[in-house]
């Protein structure tokens, strides 16, 4: 099937949705974590449901986190034991149904005389946090016992280290894998859709919303020069309840459906840059995770073990007001980072030459609008990672959160949602299906899955779900080698291009794979260009022309917004 009939039949169904005779159940606004999660709770509960998002599935926030699915071990120094018991509950039901995209991953805090915080400080924290998970996780080394086996880090006045359990995941397949159960119960998803306006009736109330179709357009933002189509199919959706889940652009349909000015709306989203480096295994080496606060303002960093590279990340700053442009690094943010790493890694050395790749993303905090006494905004480190909820003339919006907790969001967005469904309460409680599993475990039968490593199968897995045969299926002999010393294998690249929506070069190599995050060039050497093009070329039936437009937009792309700044 050609890119353009893939294109037909996903906007087929928006045909049963264009009039008010029959509207969808719920429209969905917004295809990261949190659309994904809220279509795979009220599809489960039989309501009709359609997710469109304006770029790509996860395109935003929820393919450019730190990866992370974490219990909020800061939340209880600050006394917020329920936030924290949440997360942890929600990290370990993750780590048992999704094994192989949520993993446990071990974490070192260390501890140097005269720093904070002392070892016997964290520790109690450290108990507490293992007591909310039910499991003892953490341990304690002393100095000796612990430079034996990591001598790569700073020793002078090194009094131990703490190691404790977090996990880590792959954020776009994570979108990726809950959009597919949505799906199969009954959901549509359809990315390069963008809610231009939402549609009011007599009284007001938000009953849909008019649709564009961008999957044509030019990204202008990348100065790019493709064949544009002007006359973009558009599509008025009526559903009886819309959801904003646009996470950091929140506020612009709130505003719409609150017929409000850009001057007298109050905006409750504060967009907060986070940004990483990507270096090579072998420049610094190591097994765990490491945390520990950066020498200049005491914000705590991260260098942590990611698809065979090393990750440093994150920062934490106030972003500009958001427009659809991609969000990139700082020159500033790279010395951040860099810093921090060699402080703890001395002997590393790291500078701009190691870099292969970055991203940086953009959180949506909601802020409580705290400012210091003398009147400027605390650190955006300093807000609640809580998420919000508000219902304004019918339309339902939630922002804020964390990736772990995207399963009781979608709940509380559901629980909100009852104020306008005529539904019987029972349908969308929080209490119905609460302990259902949200990923299915089906297992694959396809005998070319028990020929491969024990690994490869645990994370083939996690990554598909029940999708794992027809992937199998699809492969060619030779797709089930991996990609250089990559953990993707081709028949992923094959499977993503023929059944996940890959509208453009950049939606397979930076969120469907992460190969542009971790091979040399965004993974466009010569040899695995080649074999790109003849996959995309067979699934997708891009000609040699179409090939060229893209491998230009997208290598314009990955250099200005996925590796360094200029200098």
């Amino acid at each position: 099937m050609t890119q353009t009939k893939q294109r037909q039949q996903a906007l087929a169904p928006l045909s049963c949705g264009s009039s008010q005779a029959e509207p969808w159940d719920m429209l969905i606004i917004g295809g990261g974590i949190t659309g994904a999660g809220i279509a795979r709770e009220a599809a489960r509960r039989d309501l009709k449901v359609l997710l469109i998002e304006q770029k790509d599935f996860a395109w935003g926030t929820s393919s450019r986190s730190s990866k992370m699915v974490h219990g909020g071990l800061r939340y209880i120094a600050s006394g917020d034991y329920k936030t924290t018991l949440l997360s942890v509950r929600e990290r370990e039901r993750m780590l048992s149904e999704a094994s192989g995209l949520v993993n446990e991953m071990h974490y070192i805090m260390p501890h140097y005389k005269g720093k904070f915080p002392p070892p016997w400080i964290f520790n109690t924290l450290l108990r507490v946090y293992d007591g909310l998970a039910g499991k003892r996780y953490s341990k304690y080394f002393k100095k000796d016992a612990f430079l034996s086996l990591n001598p790569n880090i700073k020793q002078d006045k090194f009094l131990g280290a703490s190691q404790f359990s977090d996990a880590v995941t792959d954020d776009s397949r994570l979108v990726m894998r809950v959009l597919a159960e949505a799906i199969h119960d009954g959901a549509q998803a359809i990315n390069y859709l963008k809610a231009e306006t939402l549609i009011t009736n007599e009284q007001g109330l938000v009953v849909g919303a008019t649709l564009k179709d961008t999957s044509s357009e030019d990204n202008a933002q990348n100065n790019i020069q493709n064949n544009v189509q002007s006359n973009a199919q558009s599509y008025n959706i009526y559903a009886k309840v819309v959801v904003s889940a646009t996470g950091a652009w929140a506020d612009t349909l709130r505003m719409q459906a609150s017929k409000q000015t850009e001057q007298s709306f109050h905006k409750q989203i504060r967009p907060s840059r986070g940004s990483h480096l990507v270096v090579s295994k072998e420049r610094l080496p190591i097994e765990q995770a490491y945390t520990f606060l950066h020498p200049e303002d005491k914000r705590a960093v991260f260098v942590f073990p990611w698809e065979n590279r090393t990750v440093l990340g994150t920062t934490d700053l106030d972003h500009p007001p958001l427009d659809d442009s991609e969000v990139g690094i700082t020159n500033e943010e790279v010395d951040y980072l860099l810093t921090a790493t060699n402080e703890l890694f001395n002997d590393a050395k790291l500078n701009r030459e190691d870099v292969i790749s970055t991203w940086a993303g953009v959180r949506p905090l909601i802020s409580e609008g705290n400012a210091r006494e003398d009147g400027k905004r605390v650190s955006p480190s300093k807000e609640k990672r809580d998420h919000s909820v508000w219902l304004d003339n019918n339309l339902v919006t939630v922002s804020g959160g964390k990736l772990t907790t995207f399963r009781l969001i979608a709940l509380d967005v559901l629980e909100k949602c009852q104020e306008v469904l005529t539904l019987d309460k029972s349908v969308i409680q929080k209490q119905t299906l609460n302990d259902d599993h949200v990923f299915s475990n089906t297992a694959p039968t396809n005998p070319k899955f028990f020929t491969l490593p024990k690994a490869l199968q645990q994370r083939l897995q996690g990554f598909y779900g029940r999708q794992l045969d027809t992937l199998l299926e699809l492969a060619h002999e030779d797709d089930l080698a991996y990609v250089t010393d990559s953990n993707t294998i081709w028949a992923e690249i094959r499977f993503a291009a023929r059944h996940e929506q890959v509208m453009h070069l950049d939606d397979l190599l930076l969120r469907r794979t992460r190969l542009g995050l971790i091979l040399p060039n965004g993974a466009m050497t010569p040899l695995i260009s080649a074999r790109l093009k003849q996959i995309c070329q067979q699934e997708l039936g891009w000609n040699e022309q179409k090939w060229q437009q893209e491998a230009q937009r997208y290598q314009n792309l990955w250099q200005r917004y996925y590796h360094l700044p200029a200098a």
